[in-house]
């Protein structure tokens, strides 16, 4: 009887660490409902549904390490509701709202677009598991975002919810578009990964006014502030660009500074062995 209490027991499994898994499935059913609001003409749902999509995507991750309920269950888990919330939803939405006229231009367009976001998580799966990536890599993200990926492509919209769309509606600068992000999230590009940001104590206090401030705005004017932040990451690109750049440089001359020392040594004793004269 005490070991198939001890088995029932392991087999059971706490409501916390499924906290991870429910957020996941949450994200997916929200791509999901996105392309039903595009399909409805409900455009600023269909957005909004992304990007909430999007939020929970970045808190499974943190609530399974906070949890220690990570597994390799919902790492495949995740992959699969990243590929549909961010790789096929955003693509189906923009057909829907612009690219549907071109025909087949339009859908090879969007075709391009989630196989890139497919081969994007897929590289970011293996990159996880190599044993030579440098400790700075994690600050970084090679090429786009899966999540950021897809608030790339949505941000005409955005915009076009605050000015018209009239231009940005255009269906073959949205074709351009989707194309332009396709290949920046396969690319080797680096951009930032805010995972491993540190604050400050001090900053602790101002900080915590900037985002009451923002979370005031963005309830008064969310597609305003929605676009502010996609522009300003599109800016940081080149930074990021730079400051990848840095880190590899730093890391090579360490390596080369390590390489001397070892060899010095060497060439002294060789030298006082050979004969001269």
């Amino acid at each position: 009887m005490k070991i198939r209490r001890r088995n029932r027991r392991l087999r059971e499994l706490p409501v916390n660490s499924l906290i991870p898994n429910i957020l996941t499935v949450l994200a997916l059913c929200a791509g999901m409902s996105a392309i039903r609001f595009a399909m409805q003409e409900k455009w600023e749902l269909a957005v909004a549904a992304i990007i909430i999509a999007g939020i929970l995507d970045g808190l499974d991750g943190r609530m399974a390490r906070l949890l220690k309920g990570a597994t390799k269950f919902g790492a495949e888990l995740d992959s699969l509701s990243d590929f549909i919330a961010f790789g096929v939803a955003p693509a189906l939405v923009i057909y829907m709202w612009s690219t549907e006229v071109l025909g087949g231009i339009g859908w090879i367009a969007g075709l391009a677009y989630s196989t890139c976001c497919a081969l994007r998580l897929a590289r970011f799966n293996t990159a996880l598991d190599d044993p030579d990536r440098p400790a700075w890599a994690s600050y970084f993200f090679t090429g786009m975002a899966a999540p950021a990926g897809a608030c790339m492509v949505l941000l005409p919209m955005a915009v076009s919810f605050q000015v018209g769309d009239v231009f940005l509606r255009e269906p073959v600068l949205m074709a351009l578009w989707l194309l332009a992000v396709a290949f920046m999230m396969i690319s080797r590009i680096p951009t930032y990964s805010f995972k491993r940001v540190r604050v400050k104590r001090e900053m602790v206090l101002p900080l915590l006014v900037v985002v009451g401030i923002v979370a005031a705005v963005l309830a008064s004017y969310p597609w305003f502030v929605l676009s502010v932040m996609g522009v300003a990451y599109l800016i940081s690109i080149p930074f990021s660009y730079r400051a990848q750049q840095r880190f590899a440089a730093k890391q090579e001359e360490a390596e080369i500074e390590g390489e001397g020392a070892r060899t010095e040594p060497e060439s002294e004793s060789s030298g006082e062995g050979t004969p001269t004269g």
